[in-house]
């Protein structure tokens, strides 16, 4: 196991990067579609955060996901924020060539592991997948950076048990095939530490460098104890959302990414680094509830707030603030 501090490479590194995946996982799993003004202020408000990755849309048929039907003009604007790589998920030839159209600058492929699952979610078997995912990554040579996203890593309720090597399998073949990240996801919400631990390892071994992310879902309360363990293991990028939104449609029970605001709150408490301003995120949720009236909004931290020991004094934050002014005044 490595050191919580240690990155992939084995150096001290300090700094964690938190992709905000809401504007995609998050929205496909709820039935109202929000309106694209109301992306746009959400897109606008994690970015004042100090957000720089977002996942904000997906390039699937709209008959299917309308909640997706405005991907372009929810990218066009993402790509106005300097400095924010923007990231989209497409399952097809198609929706590729409709990203890298979009000027996006990272593209996720959804590879499952489980063959039920990819059958019931792009109707292709994972080596199917593969053999399409290369077509993809010459298509998008020099144009934007390809994510193998294998999801069903950890457990499938369509399938049951997914076995590590399939898993490490799958990793290898996506690398060969092109893949510039690999990606691991517990879609369906089973993944337990210990297999964290033991996965991550099994596809480091394969993956020539490139495994770098992992996505996990809370569904039963193991989100940040999971996420925890690829700190452990090396891993450096994480996704998440804000207030906990998302699921699978073909996941049944699989609610819930992990929560954004809660990821970055144990983050800085274990000094890792990742430009988000804490008190800004959770403002951010205030334009969900705006937007989605009535739609659950999770999350410890935004109900109990920052543990006394960690909220600034007044006397603190008076000088801190007396301080702020004094270098803009300078």
């Amino acid at each position: 196991m490595r050191d919580a501090n240690t990155g992939c490479g084995g150096t001290p590194d300090h700094r964690v990067v938190v992709t905000e995946v809401g504007m995609r996982d998050g929205l496909q799993a709820i039935a109202r579609t929000m309106h694209t003004d109301d992306k746009k202020r959400w897109i606008d408000a994690s970015y004042a955060a100090g957000v720089r990755h977002m996942e904000v849309a997906s390039f699937v048929p709209a008959k299917l996901l309308p909640q997706m039907a405005d991907a372009e003009a929810v990218i066009a604007h993402a790509l106005t924020c300097p400095g924010l790589v923007v990231t989209a998920l497409a399952p097809n030839l198609k929706g590729v060539q409709r990203a890298i159209d979009s000027g996006v600058h990272r593209i996720v492929v959804p590879i499952s592991v489980s063959e039920a699952h990819s059958l019931a979610n792009v109707r292709k078997t994972p080596r199917d997948m593969i053999d399409a995912f290369a077509e993809m990554c010459a298509m998008a040579a020099g144009r934007a950076q390809m994510i193998a996203g294998l999801s069903t890593v950890f457990g499938c309720t369509l399938q049951g048990d997914v076995p590590q090597d399939d898993v490490a399998a799958l990793a290898r073949q996506a690398v060969a095939a092109g893949a510039d990240v690999v990606a691991l996801g517990d879609t369906t919400g089973q993944a337990t530490p210990r297999q964290v631990g033991e996965i991550v390892e099994k596809v480091r071994a394969v993956a020539q460098g490139k495994l770098r992310s992992l996505h996990f879902h809370d569904t039963r309360g193991l989100g940040l104890v999971n996420t925890l363990v690829g700190l452990q293991h090396g891993i450096r990028e994480f996704d998440a959302s804000l207030a906990g939104l998302g699921g699978c449609p073909h996941a049944p029970g699989a609610t819930g990414n992990v929560n954004a605001e809660d990821l970055v709150f144990m983050l800085h408490s274990m000094a890792f680094e990742t430009g988000i301003d804490l008190d800004a995120l959770i403002a951010v949720r205030a334009v969900l509830a705006a937007a989605l009236p009535g739609e659950p909004l999770y999350g410890y931290l935004a109900r109990a707030g920052l543990p006394s020991h960690m909220r600034p004094s007044p006397a603190g934050a008076a000088m801190n603030a007396a301080g702020t002014q004094a270098s803009v005044s300078s």
